[in-house]
């Protein structure tokens, strides 16, 4: 069962990640900042799928005999797995709050927002931002081992745990970073979103006198309530991995295993969003994915 939803999940993560790229691959897409942000989130969105998949079938694997498998293959497998699928996750949050930021800075310029400059910030900050992540859980491979167990019926059969072992001070470090990390995206993206419903609000009520100034939040709060919802969901859907991070040092679950990996797909579900809280909402995302993909229909079709 676990296995057909990792799957499926796989499949949709990969779909959801072709279908943006195929958005955002489009130079004019790319002429402001927004554009290879998104760009760069889809290929994110593409590698935290696939390590996701590896990590599924690492705590799997880890919970099999594995007496054929190498300690130095498992031992890599927990230092590098989850720190690397840390590093996208959280790639893929900021990222995102970039989008809203430099939507929340379109609304405050207008007409003087630089498109130019917009794109040379968001081309450093997309080289900078892993570098900055990475920096703060470089300490995570440090104190990952891998812990042995023998089988109580058969002591021939060979399991294998990924643990943590954080002192009080590298713990409160880590569990102030998980926070970090999760928290403020979702606060930039929800600041943000509300800065542009009040910001537009109060523009138009300037020009359009008609309509008080509460009906005009009204108004660009239905249109814009997506930008309020979304990083609600986002949150709600990320707060799995957050507790499973703090309740448990260990890849592997004991007897709750399938409760555990259920849990930890939920979490993975933001990841896969892209398509859908981006370019669907968006009419001119749309239109351009509409003609990028007829113009790779055409393109086929010729060949």
């Amino acid at each position: 069962m676990s296995v057909a939803i990792t799957m499926i999940m796989f499949i949709g993560g990969l779909i959801n990640s072709m279908l943006s790229f195929i958005t955002f691959r489009e130079k004019n897409l790319r002429k402001v900042g927004c554009g290879m942000y998104l760009l760069a989130s889809s290929i994110t969105s593409f590698l935290t799928i696939s390590m996701f998949t590896i990590k599924f079938w690492f705590v799997i694997l880890t919970h099999m005999n594995v007496s054929y498998v190498s300690s130095s293959v498992l031992r890599g497998g927990c230092v590098t797995i989850e720190p690397i699928l840390k590093l996208f996750l959280y790639l893929d949050a900021w990222l995102n709050a970039c989008v809203a930021s430099e939507r929340t800075a379109n609304v405050i310029k207008g007409t003087k927002f630089d498109k130019k400059k917009s794109k040379r910030i968001a081309r450093w900050i997309i080289l900078i931002l892993p570098f900055g992540i990475m920096a703060t859980i470089i300490h995570e491979p440090l104190y990952r081992e891998v812990l042995e167990a023998k089988a109580k019926d058969d002591q021939t059969e060979r399991y294998f745990w990924c643990i943590t072992r954080y002192s009080s001070s590298v713990q409160l470090y880590n569990t102030i970073i998980l926070c970090f990390h999760l928290i403020a995206p979702f606060t930039i993206n929800l600041f943000s979103a509300l800065f542009i419903v009040f910001g537009l609000a109060r523009q138009r009520s300037v020009s359009q006198t008609r309509q008080t100034y509460r009906e005009h939040i009204c108004e660009q709060f239905s249109e814009h309530k997506q930008l309020v919802i979304s990083p609600v969901i986002l949150l709600v859907l990320s707060l799995p991995r957050l507790i499973i991070s703090l309740l448990s040092g260990c890849t592997e679950a004991s007897a709750n295993l399938w409760l555990y990996l259920f849990s930890y797909f939920i979490s993975f579900t933001p990841s896969m969003l892209v398509f859908v809280v981006f370019v669907l909402p968006s009419a001119l995302y749309r239109k351009q994915f509409t003609q990028s993909l007829n113009s790779w229909r055409q393109g086929i079709r010729r060949s």
